[in-house]
């Protein structure tokens, strides 16, 4: 941890500041949505189809909104749109809190959504622009902090939401009406691609942004084949926690269980990230890193795979590790693989961008994906109800491999024709 914390003090305190405020972002917004459902449902007595509906309209607020987000960073600078989507935030968390009626709970779900899709595109090119030349660690010092904070902010959540859920909505807001004030005073106005030499000609509009982003054919492509380690590492919060609960149980034991797959991912990142980046470095062309990286997160479920050939024993300590250890072993390398491939993914786009309009092709590619996602999920939960109801409990797993494979393959495809070449020459491996 000494050795991050030096690479950290090496960059420029902008540099700094972005990732202490992931840190604290992450940590403000995962300390009150896993708890929001049961708020709903409970506390304020909602139908199960109501509460889907307030969660769902924060997701599709904010996936729906990233392209709008991104493009307005690139026209007036990421400065602004990070501020307005903390304070932003600070509102809609409040009202979460406060407010009890259908409509006002709707607003304030779609507002903490709009914020996520105004900052985290600025954010991301703020930091490609101030790392410069280092953005490739700066992006895997980044995915330490962004980590730290989805692993802390539950913890803080749940003692908080013990003594109850409007203290820990107002905490959370509070958390981000202070991260405002400081971005507001401590944050340099400059970042992503807003006032630089680039940018001149991205001044016709939102709509010529877009259409010059969507004509990216490289980058579109890209983002196609990136969808499937999306979907492969979503499965720690689908697939992985329903499969340890089928044969763990609801109990204090399957929930330990599942504890246990939030704690490897979340630890192995923060622990290894920058030693597999600088490994990864030394070693492979980006393109080549993007491939490894999805073929890890393919072979993650071989675990879980070769688990449905043994036997399941009827209780005790035997089946309780037959839940915990296959779901875990998976969780660590699929964090292994994110480790790989995220911040060469990240630092590709920009490459692809031609380090311009670089916050608007993040907010298309955090739309791309997003919807991968649910069309993902909605396509896993279908394998498990299958497997299910067939008595193929190897399905499942052996399709998620398979789309890691999958994707694997086009990156590797795209990388040996030159289509993940940055726009200045041929791609060659960094270090």
């Amino acid at each position: 941890m000494k050795g991050t914390l030096a690479q950290v003090r090496s960059y420029e305190r902008s540099v700094q500041l972005l990732m202490v405020n992931q840190f604290t972002i992450n940590l403000g917004f995962y300390m009150l949505m896993p708890y929001l459902a049961a708020h709903l449902s409970g506390t304020l007595g909602l139908a199960g189809w109501l509460v889907g509906l307030v969660l769902g309209v924060r997701n599709f607020s904010q996936q729906g909104m990233f392209l709008v987000g991104g493009a307005l960073a690139d026209r007036f600078g990421c400065k602004p749109l990070i501020v307005a989507g903390c304070l932003l935030r600070t509102a809609g968390f409040a009202a979460l809190g406060l407010v009890d009626a259908l409509p006002a709970l709707l607003a304030a779900s779609a507002a903490t959504g709009l914020a996520g899709a105004l900052f985290n595109p600025a954010v991301r090119a703020y930091l490609a622009a101030e790392a410069g030349e280092r953005r490739l660690e700066a992006f895997a010092l980044f995915n330490v902090f962004y980590q730290a904070g989805i692993l802390l902010g539950p913890v803080v959540g749940m003692v908080l939401t013990g003594v109850g859920f409007r203290l820990t909505c107002l905490v959370a807001a509070g958390i981000f009406a202070l991260l405002s004030l400081v971005q507001l005073r401590a944050l340099p106005a400059r970042g992503g691609t807003a006032g630089r030499s680039g940018a001149a000609a991205d001044r016709s509009g939102l709509l010529a942004q877009w259409r010059a982003v969507l004509a990216n054919r490289p980058f579109l492509l890209f983002s196609g084949a990136m969808i499937g380690s999306y979907v492969l590492s979503f499965q720690v919060y689908l697939a992985l926690p329903l499969e340890v609960k089928r044969l763990g149980g609801e109990g204090r034991s399957g929930t330990a269980a599942v504890a246990l797959l939030f704690a490897v991912s979340g630890l192995s990142t923060i622990l290894g990230q920058t030693r597999v980046t600088a490994w990864c470095k030394d070693r492979m062309a980006p393109g080549h890193a993007l491939a490894t990286g999805l073929v890890i997160m393919g072979l993650a479920f071989l675990p879980l795979l070769a688990a449905t050939a043994l036997p399941v024993p009827a209780g005790g300590p035997a089946r309780w590790l037959l839940a915990a250890l296959p779901p875990a072993l998976t969780a660590l390398l699929l964090a292994v693989g994110t480790m790989t491939a995220y911040p060469f993914e990240m630092d590709t786009i920009v490459r692809l961008c031609g380090d311009r309009l670089v916050a608007t092709h993040y907010g298309l590619y955090n739309t791309v994906c997003g919807i991968g996602i649910t069309l993902g999920n909605l396509l896993t939960g279908a394998a498990l109800d299958t497997a299910r109801a067939a008595g193929l409990p190897a399905l499942p797993w052996a399709a998620l491999l398979l789309l890691g494979l999958v994707c694997a393959a086009a990156l590797r495809a795209l990388h040996r024709t030159g289509r993940l070449a940055p726009a200045g020459g041929p791609e060659v491996a960094l270090g």
